[in-house]
């Protein structure tokens, strides 16, 4: 066999894109699966296959034909019986079945974190109809969170602050929301001090933490992330104890993006995927190992030195405005320097075929003396690539 193992990767993204040239440079081939064609992560892998991620059917078909090693599933949006269906049958899902069943549905992964395992959560309710949204606010109360229980990267999440806009979130987060069911999860609004993404890796051996990542969203979706974020150890700590309780119920090996938010006493958990997540793209320039190695090296069951980091990083989304087809990039030479030999700087182009509004295109990547040096770098690099409509 001429290769180390064969992956089957359900969503092709820019996340995709990454893991897979992690796991291609310790010889695995990969077959990246996507609902269009020319994904970013087809474009470098061995092979494609194109259906809709929701259609077990083809999910089937797809896992059938290609009899892969591992399947890795890179979206939430995926028929998640048919993964369960496969395991059951002797295929091995990264990191199982029943992690990727529990994290597609935010109902699911609160239920786990916050009945289950006692974990510290905001407040909440669950609602299937604008009048449970209404009733919802009885025990949240106002300001409060609304998101669909199925989505990613903040789609169709909205903070509302007065009940007249209770019905326009309702409608934005049923809208938006991946999959096919018209739930949305209401909560309390934490007023936190910062909020971060713990990166923790699950192994053969163990479990590895990468140092916090801080970031800040707009929409509900990452706008810039940074690392190390300055936490007090104490808070950190606890954010590991719990990162490690829901990780190592879920089982499995890989990385897993377990956010928080963190008040001045507290660390509250928030949410969970079980894959690379997007604030982690700042990995790419601050670590030894990239969150993407990190992921490929315990899937494949290979050792994991210890994480060091390069230096205080941070990462800058660069986004479209608009819907296109036809588009180009300027400025990469602008943004690559930016007058100071040495800021360490770089971009990562994702190579989507279409624009769309807010849509990430790319992000800069950018180390500093410290993270507000390194972020102000990586916003001003982001802030020179432009997309230029045809």
């Amino acid at each position: 066999m001429p290769f180390t193992a064969k992956i089957l990767l359900l969503g092709s993204g820019e996340l995709g894109r990454e893991f897979v040239i992690s796991a291609k440079r310790l010889g695995a081939q990969v077959i990246a699966c996507d609902a269009y064609d020319n994904a970013p992560a087809m474009q470098v892998a061995d092979g494609r296959e194109v259906f809709p991620m929701l259609d077990g059917d083809k999910l089937r078909a797809a896992v059938e034909k290609h009899k892969p090693d591992f399947v890795v599933p890179e979206v939430e949006a995926i028929r998640t019986e048919m993964l369960a269906e496969l395991e059951s049958e002797g295929f091995t899902v990264v990191p199982s079945a029943r992690a990727t069943q529990m994290t597609m549905n935010r109902d699911r992964i609160r239920e786990l974190a916050a009945v289950d395992l006692g974990l510290r959560t905001s407040k909440y309710r669950y609602a299937e109809s604008f009048d449970e949204v209404k009733a919802a606010i009885a025990h949240t109360g106002l300001p409060c969170v609304i998101k669909p229980v199925m989505s990613s990267s903040g789609k169709g999440q909205s903070t509302v602050r007065e009940e007249g806009a209770l019905e326009t979130a309702w409608t934005y987060a049923v809208a938006n929301m991946r999959g096919d069911r018209a739930k949305v999860i209401v909560e309390e609004f934490i007023p936190f001090e910062y909020e971060i993404t713990l990166l923790t890796v699950r192994t053969k051996d163990g479990i590895v933490f990468c140092p916090p990542i801080g970031h800040r969203q707009e929409r509900g979706d990452y706008q810039e992330s940074w690392q190390p974020m300055g936490m007090r150890p104490d808070l950190l700590k606890s954010a590991q104890d719990m990162a490690a309780k829901v990780v190592n119920d879920l089982g499995g090996h890989g990385i897993f993006g377990v956010e928080f938010f963190v008040t001045k006493d507290e660390v509250i958990f928030s949410e969970l995927s079980p894959r690379p997540h997007d604030t982690g793209m700042v990995t790419l320039t601050s670590q030894n190992l990239s969150e993407f190695d990190l992921h490929a090296r315990a899937i494949l069951g290979l050792p994991i030195p210890a994480i060091e980091l390069y230096g205080p990083s941070a990462s800058a989304v660069i986004l479209a405005d608009r819907e296109a087809n036809e588009f180009a990039f300027t400025g990469l030479a602008s943004a690559l320097f930016t007058g100071r030999p040495d800021q360490a700087v770089d971009v990562r182009l994702f190579g989507k075929p279409t624009t769309r509004p807010y849509r990430r295109m790319g992000v800069a990547l950018a180390r500093g003396t410290d993270t507000d040096e390194a972020r102000a770098t990586a916003y001003e690099a982001a802030s020179r690539i432009r997309i230029d409509y045809e």
